[in-house]
């Protein structure tokens, strides 16, 4: 039987290391956010053929060094920027159709974000994810107990913190995939989370004379390869569409990081809470029993 729950600190400690050093970043340099929070100009071409994405770069970095860039269906070129006026969009298409040989229709579209948009789009992500949060405790409050519905939304949040700092450490920029991306590993780590939890809740009627460090060490040493071979089938399919569809990378990477870190947390963090809580109202009903 593996013992997890006897080094409950270290994982613990881990976590809490790289998160703090994530806040670190996030409250000096902040979060590194692209045009769809911050604004900023998004321009479309059509090559009508497969093109040399590199050159086409070199020609945008000299104008803004940080744009973003992707490649569309194999013939359309894309472009996030936070400034690029109008001006040098038509200097940048005056350069393609002299690089690329391409024609006078092949702006597809040139659109301006306002700010405003991304504040919108993270009050509502921020709204979206508080009411799942309630949804999934009352649900697994009344499915379970409360004491696994506070431990398993304490590991969401970790969930949410770890992949956040990620960002921050690396300074990767954050659109709207990402917010679309932490709502589903949100959704992904609390289904990995009841599976181990359902499982100590039937080792719990069965080992009535265990302590909860035992059946949650049991449990886990049931389920730790369901989860392992899961996470990693979901990941070699996500990591192969981040190498070989490098339009959604905006999405999939999140996805990597938060998948990986649920699975890390289901194990590690939620099951050692369910412990400590459980442990307290063991020691609360000899005190109330003593009295």
């Amino acid at each position: 039987m593996l013992k997890i729950i006897e080094h409950a600190k270290i994982w613990i400690t881990l976590s809490l290391i790289f998160i703090v050093v994530g806040l670190g970043f996030m409250f000096t340099r902040g979060l590194n956010f692209g045009i769809d929070f911050k604004g900023g100009t998004q321009v479309v071409f059509d090559f009508g053929k497969e093109f040399n994405k590199q050159k086409a770069d070199e020609i945008v970095k000299k104008y803004d060094k940080d744009a973003i860039t992707n490649t569309v269906n194999s013939t359309q070129y894309e472009i996030k920027s936070p400034n690029l006026p109008s001006k040098e969009v038509n200097e940048i298409y005056d350069q393609f159709k002299k690089d690329f040989k391409i024609g006078d229709k092949a702006l597809v579209s040139q659109n301006e974000i306002g700010a405003s948009v991304g504040k919108e789009l993270t009050d509502k992500a921020i709204i979206a994810i508080g009411i799942a949060f309630v949804c999934m405790l009352i649900y697994i409050a009344i499915r379970f107990e409360i004491r696994f519905g506070i431990a398993a939304l304490v590991a969401l949040i970790h969930d949410i913190l770890v992949t956040l700092s990620f960002y921050a450490i690396f300074n990767i920029t954050v659109n709207s995939p990402f917010i679309a991306a932490i709502l589903t590993v949100v959704g992904y780590s609390i289904n990995d989370t009841i599976v181990i939890f359902d499982r100590i809740r039937e080792n719990s009627k069965i080992m009535r004379r265990s302590s909860p460090t035992e059946i949650a060490d049991k449990s886990l040493t049931q389920t730790m390869s369901r989860s392992i071979n899961t996470t990693i089938t979901t990941l070699i399919t996500i990591v192969a569409v981040n190498i070989f569809v490098p339009t959604v990378r905006e999405f999939s990477l999140p996805l990597i990081i938060g998948i990986a870190t649920g699975a890390y947390s289901s194990i590690f963090i939620a099951s050692p809470l369910w412990v400590a809580l459980q442990k307290r109202r063991n020691n609360n009903k000899k005190q109330k029993h003593n009295l």
